[in-house]
C-alpha cells in the first residue's frame, strides 16, 4: 500500500498544477479577473509545494522510488516553474505606471510581478539544455542524474514564485502599510537570484556533460 502513496501525491500535484494555471488564466490584475482567483492560486501553489516535498521524502523513506516518480515528478516541477514565470511575464499581470520623462509625465506599462520576458527565455533555455545533455549522455550509456545545484535551483525558483504571488496578492495592502518599496526590492532580489542560480546551474551541467563526453571518448 505504501508504495502507491508517493505516486498518488505526484499525481495530485499534477492536478493541482492544472488548477493553479486555470486560476492564473482567469485572473487579470485590475481587469476582468476577480482577485479571488489569485488567492486560490496562492493556496493551491503552497499545497503543491508541500506535496512535492512529501512525495520525494516518502519515496526515499519507504524505498519505493519508481519510474513513474522519476519521470512525472521532474516534469511537473518544470511545468509549474516555467508556466508560472510565463504567466508572470504575460498580459494578466500588466500594470500601468507614470514616470517623469523630459519634464513631462509619460504613461508606461510593466508587469506587477517584476518578471520580464527575458527571464522566461533564460529558464526555458536552461531546461532545454539540460534535457539535451541528459539525452545525449544516456544514449551513450552514461548516467546523467540530477545534481545538487539543480535541486537548489528548483528551491530558489519555487521560493521566488511564492514571493511574487505574495507581492501581487497583497500589493495594495503593502502600499497602505507603507512597506511596498522594500518588499518590491526583495521581490526583485529573488527574481535576479533565480536568474543567477539558473545560469550557474546550466554552467555546472555543461561542465558535467563535457566530462561525460570526454570519458566516453
Amino acid at each position: 500500500m505504501f508504495r502507491h502513496i508517493p505516486n498518488a501525491l505526484t499525481g495530485t500535484r499534477l492536478v493541482l498544477g492544472v488548477i493553479f494555471f486555470i486560476m492564473l488564466s482567469y485572473y487579470q490584475y485590475e481587469g476582468r479577473g476577480d482577485p479571488t482567483f489569485l488567492n486560490i492560486a496562492l493556496l493551491v501553489y503552497v499545497i503543491a509545494v508541500i506535496t512535492d516535498y512529501f512525495d520525494g521524502y516518502l519515496a526515499r523513506k519507504w524505498s519505493v522510488e519508481g519510474a513513474f516518480g522519476r519521470i512525472v515528478d521532474p516534469f511537473v516541477d518544470k511545468v509549474l516553474v516555467l508556466g508560472s514565470f510565463a504567466f508572470f511575464a504575460g498580459k494578466n499581470f500588466i500594470i500601468q505606471d507614470t514616470i517623469a520623462s523630459a519634464a513631462e509625465h509619460v504613461m508606461v506599462v510593466r508587469t506587477i510581478s517584476g518578471v520580464p520576458p527575458g527571464v522566461v527565455v533564460i529558464l526555458l533555455a536552461r531546461e532545454l539544455l539540460v534535457t539535451s545533455l541528459r539525452g545525449e549522455s544516456e544514449a551513450a550509456g552514461q548516467s546523467f542524474g540530477a545534481k545538487f545545484v539543480g535541486k537548489f535551483k528548483m528551491g530558489v525558483q519555487s521560493t521566488t514564485i511564492f514571493v511574487i504571488l505574495i507581492y501581487v496578492n497583497y500589493f495594495r495592502q503593502f502600499q497602505l502599510w507603507g512597506c511596498e518599496t522594500p518588499i518590491r526590492y526583495f521581490r526583485n532580489f529573488c527574481i535576479w537570484t533565480t536568474v543567477i542560480v539558473t545560469l550557474y546551474s546550466a554552467w555546472e551541467y555543461l561542465r558535467a556533460g563535457r566530462r561525460l563526453m570526454n570519458r566516453g571518448k
